[in-house]
């Protein structure tokens, strides 16, 4: 019996420091810093989503666009590899925090909502939401926007200005508040920013609130594809710039805004945004910091 009971306690034992082991473990594993984390790795995985002229595939399927190159920059500044996976902006939070992705770099409007719940980088590029409608039609709508059907991506900054999720009462650029505006009109979200122009161009909805910069990128554009549409930004609802999301408390952002800073020293930041037709806004930015 006597050594019954020794054993019993021997295997407790071990097995109370097998789990003193493995919660060790664990809690150096939770203590490693994402800049550890993604340099062991040797890539910074980053989630895009189709977002012309920031994020978009070439004709080989390649990713291309001023935030591709900018990040492919940064993280060769920083020694390591960029790998981009396309994401559903809906799910940019799952994908962050089960760490399928190590960041948003997509053209993504800085907002105190996001502040909060993400490290988000200095900003890098101005931004403003745009009004897009068909261009033998702009009179009209812009007249009386009640009864029309409006469409933004769900989940983007022009979805959370038109339906009032995000609080413009504070900000001094805001000149007309979009839930207000747009109070009397049936709203839609849709997948991407270029779906809500393609159902502009379609006729399935009357007008698409989109970033100012896709906008630009997809209809002034040489190669454009909605040649009749046309951009107003009258109404100005508010101005916004574009920063980089990491998981909460992550190293990695301090990592890159230094990385960055770097790059706009010598210059290679201006000589991407002109490429891309993006010198002004990237100045603006610079400006407002």
């Amino acid at each position: 019996m006597k050594k019954f009971l020794c054993l019993i306690l021997a295997l407790a034992t071990a097995l109370s420091l097998a789990a003193c082991g493995t919660q060790s473990a664990q809690q150096t594993s939770d203590s490693d810093s994402d800049w550890e984390y993604i340099k062991n790795k040797g890539v910074m995985t980053i989630g895009v989503t189709n977002y012309p002229p920031m994020n978009y595939q070439d004709d080989n399927g390649e990713w291309t666009g001023f935030d591709t190159e900018f990040a492919r920059t940064v993280c060769e500044s920083m020694g390591i590899e960029a790998e981009f996976i396309e994401i559903s902006w809906e799910a940019k939070e799952t994908e962050l925090a089960s760490k399928n992705i190590d960041c948003l770099w997509n053209g993504m409007c800085i907002t105190e909502d996001r502040k909060a719940a993400w490290e988000v980088s200095n900003p890098y590029m101005y931004n403003t939401q745009a009004m897009v409608m068909k261009a033998d039609r702009e009179a009209e709508i812009m007249a009386d926007v009640s009864g029309k059907k409006i469409v933004s991506e769900a989940g983007s900054t022009g979805e959370e200005k038109v339906t009032g999720v995000m609080d413009d009462e504070n900000d001094p650029t805001v000149e007309v508040m979009a839930k207000d505006y747009f109070a009397n009109s049936s709203y839609t979200g849709v997948s991407s920013m270029a779906t809500a122009l393609m159902d502009v161009e379609n006729g399935v909805a009357d007008v698409a609130v989109v970033d100012y910069v896709i906008a630009q990128g997809m209809i002034e554009g040489e190669d454009s594809s909605f040649s009749d549409l046309v951009i107003n930004t009258d109404n100005k609802f508010g101005d916004q710039y574009f920063g980089i999301a990491f998981r909460k408390g992550s190293d990695m952002c301090e990592k890159v805004n230094e990385a960055i800073k770097e790059l706009k020293e010598n210059g290679e930041i201006d000589k991407i945004a002109a490429k891309y037709g993006l010198t002004e806004s990237v100045k603006k930015a610079a400006d407002a910091q």
